[in-house]
């Protein structure tokens, strides 16, 4: 057991959350080392003059912050450590939990009933190197060519010799990190990002640099700063209102962070898994910048959740570094996913769903906007998610402990964080729920924002 103390005078109302507070600060501080084991629920009541529901209600919070382990016979242990980040979304739905947490496209029984009909399909004419091959060569030539004409509906001119298929954004994200930037490195992302990336990112031994964010994104001073201190190898960046601050980065912008990615000869890794669902924007930056830019979007944010593949759009000088780091680190994408999703490009039926995910969020955004009304939020009438900062004396984590209690679950501004202190925020799925639950789960929100109630009074 370990020797940590801590003195019961110091805990605050409503206590469970207080204690779970000072245990991760402990962990934080490396007081609490990664395997440590705390005291038993009943012991740790005791020394603490409090009850042991309390301790349970602040060891269950410190294991739903991916913090803590439990195992039945032995006792609880430190899990995790702070540099790998935390999960902003429930890693499974508990009870009757309205989970605003997770970000999901709005999805309906035509989606199941499509994916339904295809996989018949399927069944009847499967080519036969979807099932025998082993070999990218033989099984994709005809899937790249049908990328090419997706990537046509992004705004990206591409060779199908440059497009790598991947099982989605997260084994693109990681060989796109593989190919740019050694272990050791540093690579730049947006100070407010991608939650993914932060622990993907420890695990390959990269250091991620927090850039400076504005109304439209990156800041290039900033960006610029940091290439001149840090040496950086890459810009991880997402300009296209998947970002967790719903930004979309205009035009001049995405040129201004072009001309310091060349200035400083760094390479771009653009995510931009909305893809073709976001209208009227800008060119994306592999547009702008063909030679660094490694682009990649996929279909589970826009089409249907289960097609999990994507695509990686890569540079000449790339290519090599490329496609033998995605051998070694998943082979090949799932071949009767990719094919699929190619039929669904070519018949049109991609593009009819997100047509249909256009229309269904921007119905979903104006109910957020009637039920957020009076309360400032940034959004983006095409994107998945509303991000709600809350006022500079309300912590997260207590708003999160409020909504958790009414029986609501949302994503906290901490996950995304990867630069100094941001003001404290909260991001809301849209598309993860039923439209009724959404309204009710709103319904707290915005209650919590506008009367923020009394700290609960918990039995000591």
């Amino acid at each position: 057991m370990t020797m940590w103390f801590l003195d019961p005078a110091t805990l605050k109302r409503p206590v469970y959350l207080s204690l779970a507070d000072q245990i991760a600060r402990a962990i934080e501080d490396g007081k609490l080392v990664q395997g440590a084991r705390l005291p038993p629920h009943r012991a740790l009541a005791d020394s603490l003059s409090i009850s042991v529901q309390t301790v349970s209600r602040a060891y269950e919070e410190l294991i739903r912050r991916g913090l803590l382990s439990g195992e039945t016979g032995r006792g609880t242990f430190v899990r995790t450590a702070r540099s790998e980040g935390s999960l902003p979304y429930l890693p499974e739905r508990l009870g009757e939990i309205i989970d605003l947490s997770i970000l999901k496209p709005v999805c309906e029984t035509l989606h199941l009933d499509r994916m339904r009909k295809a996989l018949m399909e399927l069944s009847e004419n499967l080519p036969a190197s979807a099932a025998l091959s082993f070999r990218p060569n033989v099984i994709f030539p005809r899937h790249r060519a049908v990328a090419v004409e997706w990537l046509k509906q992004c705004g990206l001119e591409a060779q199908a010799s440059n497009i790598c298929l991947t099982n989605g954004a997260t084994a693109a994200m990681t060989t796109a990190l593989l190919s740019t930037a050694p272990a050791g490195s540093a690579v730049a992302t947006e100070a407010i990002g991608c939650h993914t990336l932060i622990p993907l990112a420890a695990y390959l031994g990269l250091k991620l640099v927090g850039i400076e964010l504005d109304e439209e994104g990156i800041v290039p001073d900033a960006l610029d700063h940091a290439c001149r201190a840090e040496m950086l190898r890459a810009l991880f960046v997402q300009p296209s209102v998947i970002n967790p601050t719903a930004t979309l980065m205009s035009l001049r912008r995405r040129e201004e962070i072009v001309a310091v990615a060349r200035r400083h000869d760094i390479a771009i890794i653009e995510d931009d898994v909305l893809g073709p669902l976001v209208e009227n924007r800008p060119p994306p930056i592999a547009a702008l910048a063909p030679e660094r830019t490694l682009y990649i979007t996929s279909f589970t944010k826009t089409v249907l959740p289960g097609l999990r593949t994507g695509y990686l759009a890569v540079p000449d000088k790339m290519l090599p570094a490329v496609m033998n780091r995605h051998l070694v680190t998943n082979w090949i994408a799932t071949p009767m996913i990719a094919e699929i999703a190619t039929r669904w490009v070519s018949d049109g039926t991609a593009m009819d769903l997100v047509r249909w995910q256009r229309h269904a969020l921007r119905s979903r955004h104006a109910l957020a906007r009637d039920m957020l009304s009076g309360i400032a939020h940034r959004a983006h009438p095409e994107a998945l998610h509303v991000w709600l900062p809350l006022a500079s004396e309300c912590e997260e984590s207590l708003f999160m402990a409020q909504a958790r209690l009414r029986g609501v679950a949302v994503a906290p501004g901490q996950s995304f964080q990867t630069g100094p202190a941001h003001q404290p925020a909260v991001r809301i799925s849209l598309g993860s729920t039923s439209e009724d639950e959404l309204r009710a789960g709103l319904r707290v929100v915005a209650h919590l924002v506008k009367a923020p109630p009394e700290p609960l009074l918990l039995a000591i």
